[in-house]
């Protein structure tokens, strides 16, 4: 197991209030409130910045006319295969 660090973090009152009733109704302990939301944050941030060098990317390299041509033939040939009845 890795190594735990504590913290000690001050927040609002009504924000406190409001962790508590969400934690206590998943059964769960401040600490695990706590790094399940800055896990879930880290994730989104990553996500976030992952999208972003992709538009980066897309804008500096979009596709071609021919790309764009062939990707349409493929997308008609694999719909005509399904069974549309």
């Amino acid at each position: 197991m890795s190594k735990v660090a504590k913290v000690a973090i001050s927040l609002p009152e009504n924000i406190l209030e409001v962790i508590e009733k969400e934690r206590k109704a998943k059964g769960e302990s401040r600490s695990q409130f706590f790094r399940r939301a800055v896990e879930a944050l880290l994730r989104q941030q990553r996500e976030h910045e992952a999208a972003e060098q992709y538009v980066r990317g897309y804008k500096l390299t979009p596709e071609t006319d021919d790309e764009i041509q062939a990707a349409h033939r493929a997308a008609v040939a694999v719909l005509a295969e399904e069974p549309w009845e």
